[in-house]
């Protein structure tokens, strides 16, 4: 990751308490200072997941099943990258 001397990065830490696809979580946010934004729902940085509806539902629920085995319940850390076209927060989420 690249950053200039005006540039501020900020990683979080969440529990994640659902998995809505392969794409798609919503959590709990610690922001620090005790503030906690509950049910922030954001979209994973560069992933491109089939959907859960349509014709690639079956593949959809297969990559929504694998995510919620490894992050579902548990502590992750966020880092901001952008807001998306619809007004979605796009993040990493690592574990």
């Amino acid at each position: 990751m690249t950053s200039n001397a005006n540039e501020t990065v900020n990683i979080y830490r969440g529990n994640v308490t659902n998995v809505y696809d392969a794409d798609t979580i919503t959590l709990d946010l610690r922001l620090g200072f005790g503030i906690v934004l509950q049910k922030f729902k954001l979209r994973l940085a560069r992933i491109d997941a089939p959907e859960i509806r349509g014709d690639e539902r079956e593949q959809g629920i297969i990559g929504r099943d694998a995510l919620r085995a490894l992050i579902l319940n548990k502590e992750v850390q966020i880092l901001f990258i952008k807001k998306g076209k619809y007004g979605r927060h796009i993040c990493e989420v690592m574990i």
